[in-house]
């Protein structure tokens, strides 16, 4: 008994063996890829997120329309806000606030501004 590898079967040649284990280790390589993005997703929540929202699809009684609205709204809710969201969202009710101040300034001091260009009547005392 030896201890060798064994060798290719008689029927391939020696470059289609090479070419065949040049491609078996190609697929290894894939195959570890997509192991360790599974992987990746799985920790991070993500393939637990999407079996839940396609399982509340797949349990609906009424199917939606648009299959790809009802992830995106139920994805979109079971994400946690982004802080910056919520920063634009201060900055724009502090700015309709400033607006509305600037707009009820500018209606005062256009009747203002009225009032002064309208004719006076100056009776002198005739």
């Amino acid at each position: 008994m030896s201890s060798a590898a064994p060798s290719p079967p008689a029927t391939v040649s020696g470059a289609s063996y090479a070419a065949a284990a040049v491609t078996m280790a190609h697929y290894k390589a894939a195959d570890s890829k997509r192991e360790q993005f599974r992987r990746y997703l799985e920790k991070s929540g993500v393939l637990d997120t999407l079996t839940k929202v396609l399982v509340a699809l797949y349990e609906e009684p009424e199917k939606p329309n648009s299959a790809l609205d009802f992830l995106k709204h139920h994805l979109g809710a079971a994400t946690p806000e982004n802080p910056e969201i919520e920063l634009l969202r201060l900055e724009l009710a502090e700015m309709k606030e400033k607006y509305e101040a600037i707009v009820e300034e500018n209606k005062k001091l256009k009747t203002k501004v009225l009032g002064n260009l309208q004719p006076k009547d100056e009776n002198i005392g005739l």
